[in-house]
C-alpha cells in the first residue's frame, strides 16, 4: 500500500531440539550470519541475534505483509538444513517446532538489544526456563507448562 509507514520490532526466541547444548562457539558467528542473511532475503532488518548452545534470540523488524509463522518456518528450516549440510555435528540437527515472538515499541530497542547481547552472561545468573517463564508472565501470555520447549530428554 503506498503511504504505508509501519515499525513492527519482534523478539524471536527459538531453541535446539530438545534444548540439548548443540550450538558450539566455533561456529555459532557462522550461523548467526548465515540466520542473519535468511531473514535479510525476507526483508526484515536484524537488529541483533545472539543466544547460548541451546536457544536463539533475535530481534528484526518486520514488514506488515509477511506472515511471521512462515518466516519462522523458514528462518528454522534453512539453518537447520545448512547446519547439517555442514556437518557440523555427527548426528542430525534440527529446532524444536515452537517458538516464541514478543512485540516491542522502537523506544525499548536499546533494552532489547542489550539483553540478547548479555544472552551468555544472563543465562549464567538465570536457566532457560525461569528466563523464558519470566518472559512469557511479563507478557502476560497463557500457557500450559507442560508445552514449555520440551526438556532435555
Amino acid at each position: 500500500m503506498p503511504n504505508t509507514c509501519t515499525q513492527i520490532h519482534i523478539q524471536a526466541v527459538f531453541a535446539v531440539q530438545n534444548r540439548q547444548s548443540l550450538i558450539r562457539d566455533s561456529w555459532k558467528a557462522e550461523l548467526y550470519k548465515y540466520i542473519t542473511g535468511i531473514f535479510k532475503n525476507n526483508n526484515p532488518k536484524v537488529l541483533q541475534i545472539n543466544g547460548v548452545a541451546a536457544h536463539i534470540h533475535v530481534l528484526f523488524g518486520m514488514r506488515p505483509t509477511q506472515s511471521l509463522s512462515e518466516l519462522m518456518k523458514q528462518v528454522k528450516h534453512d539453518s537447520s538444513k545448512w547446519i547439517n549440510n555442514k556437518s557440523f555435528l555427527n548426528g542430525r540437527f534440527s529446532w524444536q517446532s515452537r517458538y516464541r515472538a514478543f512485540s516491542y515499541s522502537k523506544s525499548e530497542g536499546p533494552r532489547i538489544i542489550n539483553y540478547i547481547k548479555n544472552q551468555v552472561e544472563h543465562h549464567k545468573k538465570v536457566e532457560f526456563k525461569e528466563a523464558y517463564l519470566m518472559l512469557l508472565k511479563d507478557f502476560d501470555m497463557e500457557f500450559n507448562e507442560r508445552y514449555i520447549l520440551k526438556s532435555v530428554l
